[in-house]
Parts: C-alpha cells; structure tokens; sequence
C-alpha cells in the first residue's frame, strides 16, 4: 500500500502526460513541461559546437606538426584528444536538434563563436599549453553552461556534465605532458 502512494506521488497524472504527448507531435523530444527556453539553450549549444570544433582543428594541426624527442607519446594524446572533442562536437549537435534548432557548422564566423581560440604554437611545448590554454577556457565555460541551465534542462545539464568531465580530464593529460 505505502508502494503504491508513493508511485501515484511521482508519477503526475498519467492521463494527463498521455494527452499532452499527443498534443505537438511535431516537436520531438521537447514536451510541455520542458522548462528550458529552447531558444536560449540552443545558441548556447551552438557556440559549445564551435568551441568543439575549433579544439578538433587545433589539436589536428599539433598532431600532424609535433616534432622532436617526445612527439610520438604527445602526438598520440593530441589524436586521442581531437577524437574525444570530434564526439563532444556530435553529441552537442544531436542534443540541438532534439530541442528543435540547427547545429551550426558553418565555417563563416567559427573562430568568433568559439570560447577557445585557434593558437598553433610553435614548438611542442607551445602547442601543449595552447591545448591547456584552450581545456580550461572550456572547462570554465562548460561550469557557466551547467549553472545557467541549471535543473530547467537535465538532459543537457548532464551532456554538459560529461563533457566537462572529459575536458578536465583533458587537462590533466596536458599538465602531465607539460611535467614530462
């Protein structure tokens, strides 16, 4: 008996969620309790996109540039790098088409919606903390993401969250490379 109400406690009226499902069809995965503005988060996640973007291009370029005593394990760590950002990239753009927008992939205007900037750096240790440089411009930019959406978007938040994640993780590797 005590199961039970706590079920119906939370779960809303399910008649209700069932008529609103069917109501705007069109709209996808974004239902009429989605508490986000779609149109704000969408932009938000566009400059992220361009952000992601712009790392997968520089750490290419460090990939294929890297010369010296230590490029083969840092050029290793650049490609695991891009990749990682190439799939932070594509999950930002599916997360925009589920709340009804446009991934942004044009390449007129990428380097002015991007938070991170497109620095070759010179020598190897030049392009390490340009990466590193670029990590924590994300990693500072992803926190005032997940603090705006806040718990008016989950799903994002927690795209957001992951991301983050990665991106710390990221910095780490360029700290210990820096070490080495």
């Amino acid at each position: 008996m005590k199961n039970e109400k706590a079920q119906a406690s939370i779960v809303k009226d399910i008649q209700a969620i069932r008529d609103r499902a069917r109501q705007h069809i069109e709209q996808g995965a974004l239902t009429a309790d989605y508490k986000g503005d779609p149109e704000v988060v969408v932009k938000l996640l566009n400059e992220a996109l361009a952000t992601e973007i712009v790392c997968v291009l520089r750490y290419k370029r460090h990939y294929f540039m890297a010369q010296g005593m230590n490029a083969e394990s840092v050029k290793a760590e650049f490609l695991a790098h891009a990749g990682e950002e190439q799939a932070h990239a594509d999950e930002l753009a599916e997360r925009i088409v589920q709340l009804g927008g446009e991934p942004n992939l044009s390449p007129d205007g990428l380097s002015t919606r991007s938070h991170s900037e497109y620095v070759e750096g010179d020598s190897l240790q030049d392009m390490i903390k340009e990466d590193l440089v670029a990590e924590r411009i994300a990693i500072e930019s992803y926190r005032d993401m997940i603090d705006f959406v806040g718990n008016n978007d989950s799903t994002t938040r927690r795209l957001l969250e992951s991301i983050l994640m990665k991106e710390e993780e990221h910095a780490e590797d360029l700290v210990s490379l820096l070490k080495t």
